[in-house]
């Protein structure tokens, strides 16, 4: 091993020689950029594989841009060339500079500084041998890594295990580029001999985790920077390996690596970031903010700490201070892309379509290939009707197509959907809408595929025809030029819809969803009371009686239409194959096989405050160990004693202690019957008791209507006949159904409650009515809706249902909408 003797000889002369080389590459490389230090944070999205990008193509220097994500670090550490830990700091002094000239006496000079404070790694006793060394990597701080690798190379030719050079030469080869395998593999080649020569080294394995880590060697990576922790803990240390931590989903761990790190220097707005991202992605968004705060208040300018506030607050559902917290990350760089992006998607998701179009194109105006804005470009013209540039920017996504073992990206997975859907919206922009069937129309392999997000690889599918140059876009209409009456009417679905809105984390309120939602209730009520007083109506070209699908039909045209991105679609009209055959291998809590095994499982449920609760149950025997599955029954009311088969709980734990938790439904032919033949005697129930309360208001008649409309939605949540917006279709339902019977809800969801899952978790449909109505605060209705306009003429086809939805609502909000 070497670490001090006396330089070989010539070492001087290796030192002249240099001067002409230096020379000849100065000319050639004078126009290299220098190091900088660059802030790139990684979007709160595409977390993962920014991280993976940004060290496949990092630089070296001190700080470099996606080395460990070191921008912030109090350290400064140099992730290659770990000199010393120093006294430089973020703003860049003179001891945390790079060698950025490459005049040949600068470099020279400046080598011979680095020598004699011995500022690099392993420097010997000989200060030849260190000028030398010096000058390699003064070379490797230039991003002359060839030239630094004859350099050392030639010291090892004399000195075989010369630690230093050894050290350097796998540094070099790491940074000419871990996309070549073959630098990869000389780099830890290089590191794991000086390993075997310094085993006690804690930079060496860290260094060496750098290299693993790209190449996706994971478990290695985390191996050595452990070792290195053991030899010598420090914030650095602690922050690396929870990046890796974190890169493997494994949150928990991820945290606790990221808060030792702030407990050894808690001035680090990186790792204070990182911290709240594992809260964030264990849904602890209180505790992601306070942490996204926290980094901000170490670096008031903190693009990135702003940006992830942003996202966390529109999980919560907070519009108003994500809005403020993206603004803020603008305010500091109005070209950054990533916010623009996530503040778009959150626009979108607001039902502010023009706004959010207006970042989409600003995001690719600085990223023309980003699929992300050009997906939601696309989505947000269709949404407005304005299907040529859609369809223009889906083309753009579909002509992506990702590289030989690239995983394809979301986008590119919807985007042909969405496109032949537009397509199909735009043959029937004019057409009635009581003329013909969404469900019917499509393809069944096409819904199939659509609903499950699968690849568009469907056998012998025929294209929908292109787009049609006699039918135009829709246009934009003003909320002034509607009648008096159409506007009051769209006031008042504004009011109804965000009844609905539920006040829980992960419901961003939707204004253009509420005003959809609010017509669909308004027009469930016309068409129910049209329905009791035996008028017929028009559906599915066909003039018939209303059955109980016709009124959920009406809320699910509208919802269809608010957001074109999502597939709601009837399951049962899905091709018969595809339907899911239900669970195979579940624990049963209701007549498991294993009494004493069941007893303690029930005992700790009773215990269970919060999900990670449920953790330590799996462990209580093999049936349990790897998670549970819990299954519901929901009781007949037509058939006294008989139970169907409810909706499938499974919770499973991961190998890093994250918890799988998810809501089945099984969709199988025979289960859809049975709760139809329930849902289809309760309709016919009401629809007798109904035709008697338009003759009969009297008190009793009204509470029996309620408790049927209650009850039939009941069957229908638990039974989850559509693909999405089962929830908010339903309560639409409710609303209207209940507006038609004379009573009017005038309370709001409580706040945590999902009105779907207090369908699904209650006993049964007298208690789930009881609860529902325990918030409803059920009022009579005000004879002033029946002056409103009739919604299906008002909005008979979907050009007119988009321009409605299209048009201004700060109109409403200027006027008291008051139902007396």
């Amino acid at each position: 091993m070497r670490s001090g003797k006396m330089a070989p000889a010539g070492g001087r002369g290796a030192v002249r020689g240099l001067r002409a080389l230096l020379a000849v590459l100065a000319l050639v490389a004078l126009a290299r950029a220098a190091l900088a230090l660059t802030e790139r944070y990684p979007t709160l999205s595409l977390l993962k594989q920014d991280l993976h990008r940004q060290r496949q193509g990092s630089a070296g220097g001190c700080a470099s841009a996606g080395e460990w994500t070191e921008q912030y670090s109090a350290e400064c550490d140099s992730s290659f060339l770990h000199f010393q830990e120093s006294d430089c700091d973020i703003g860049g002094s003179s001891s945390c500079e790079s060698v950025l000239s490459l005049n040949t006496e600068k470099i020279l000079s400046q080598a011979k500084l680095l020598a004699e404070q011995k500022r690099f790694p392993f420097a010997t006793d000989n200060d030849n041998t260190n000028e030398e060394l010096a000058i390699a990597y003064v070379l490797i701080g230039n991003s002359l890594y060839d030239e630094a690798i004859r350099h050392f190379s030639t010291m090892l030719q004399e000195e075989p295990e010369l630690v230093s050079a050894i050290y350097g030469r796998g540094i070099a080869y790491g940074k000419k580029g871990l996309h070549d395998m073959k630098n990869a593999e000389l780099a830890l080649f290089e590191l794991s001999r000086v390993i075997s020569l310094e085993p006690d080294h804690p930079e060496v394995f860290e260094q060496r985790a750098e290299i693993l880590s790209p190449l996706g060697r994971i478990s290695e990576a985390l191996s050595d920077l452990t070792k290195a922790i053991q030899l010598q803990p420090s914030a650095r240390l602690y922050r690396h390996r929870g990046t890796l931590y974190f890169i493997s989903e494994d949150y928990a761990t991820a945290h606790e690596d990221f808060q030792h790190s702030l407990e050894l220097n808690k001035n680090q707005p990186i790792a204070m970031l990182y911290k709240g991202l594992t809260f964030f992605h264990r849904g602890l968004l209180k505790e992601a903010i306070e942490s996204f705060k926290e980094a901000l208040k170490q670096k008031a300018d903190f693009i990135d700490a702003y940006k992830s506030l942003g996202q966390a607050y529109r999980e919560l559902g907070n519009f108003d201070a994500a809005t403020e917290s993206f603004q803020k990350a603008l305010l500091l760089n109005q070209n950054h892309v990533q916010t623009l992006q996530l503040k778009g998607m959150m626009l979108y998701h607001h039902g502010s379509l023009d706004e959010a179009l207006k970042n989409f194109k600003r995001c690719l105006q600085l990223e023309p290939y980003n699929e992300v804005c050009q997906y939601m470009k696309g989505l947000s013209h269709v949404a407005m009707g304005q299907f040529y540039e859609g369809i223009k920017a889906q083309t753009k996504v579909m002509l992506n197509d990702p590289l030989p073992g690239q995983k394809a990206s979301p986008e590119y997975l919807k985007v042909k959907y969405l496109r032949e859907y537009s397509r199909y919206l735009h043959a029937h922009l004019d057409t009635p809408l009581t003329e013909y069937n969404v469900d019917t129309d499509l393809p069944g392999n096409f819904k199939d595929h659509w609903a499950k997000n699968l690849p568009f690889l469907i056998e012998n599918y025929e294209e929908q025809p292109g787009l049609q140059p006699h039918i135009k876009d829709v246009l934009f209409q003003k909320f002034e030029s509607y009648r008096p009456d159409v506007q009051e009417l769209i006031c008042v679905a504004d009011h109804l819809g965000s009844m609905m809105q539920y006040e829980t984390p992960g419901f961003l309120p939707n204004k253009r969803i509420h005003r959809a939602m609010g017509l669909a209730t308004l027009e469930v009520m016309q068409a129910v009371q049209r329905t009791w007083a035996n008028s017929k109506v028009r559906m599915n070209g066909k003039t018939r009686l209303m059955q109980w699908r016709d009124m959920f039909d009406i809320a699910v045209k509208w919802r269809r239409i608010a957001d074109p991105d999502q597939p709601v679609l009837w399951l049962d009209q899905m091709p018969a194959r595809s339907l899911s055959r239900g669970f195979n291998n579940h624990i049963n809590l209701i007549s498991a096989n294993n009494p004493k095994g069941l007893l303690e499982v029930r005992e700790a449920l009773e215990k269970v405050h919060k999900v990670e609760d449920l953790l330590p149950i799996m462990k209580f025997n093999s049936k349990t160990r790897d998670g549970f599955t819990v299954n519901t029954k929901v009781p007949s009311l037509k058939d006294q004693g008989k139970e169907y088969d409810g909706f499938t709980i499974t919770i499973t734990g991961d190998k890093v202690g994250n918890i799988l938790f998810s809501v089945e439904t099984q969709t199988t032919e025979e289960r859809t019957q049975l709760y139809h033949a329930e849902i289809d005697a309760l309709y016919k129930d009401l629809t007798a008791k109904g035709k008697i309360l338009i003759l009969s208001a009297e008190l009793g008649e009204v509470d029996a209507v309620c408790n049927l409309i209650l009850s039939l939605v009941y069957y229908f949540y638990n039974l989850m006949p559509l693909s999405r917006g089962s929830s908010v279709i339903a309560y639409s339902v409710i609303m209207g159904a209940l507006m038609a019977s004379g009573k009017e809800v005038s309370g709001k969801i409580p706040k945590g409650k999902l009105v779907d899952f207090e369908a699904m978790t209650a006993p049964g449909s007298e208690a789930f009515s009881k609860i529902a109505r325990s918030w409803m605060n059920l009022k009579s209705i005000s004879p002033s809706y029946k002056s409103l306009p009739s919604v299906s003429e008002t909005f008979p086809t979907l050009r007119t249902m988009i321009e409605v939805l299209n048009t201004d609502s700060s109109h409403c909000l200027k006027k008291t909408i008051v139902i007396v």
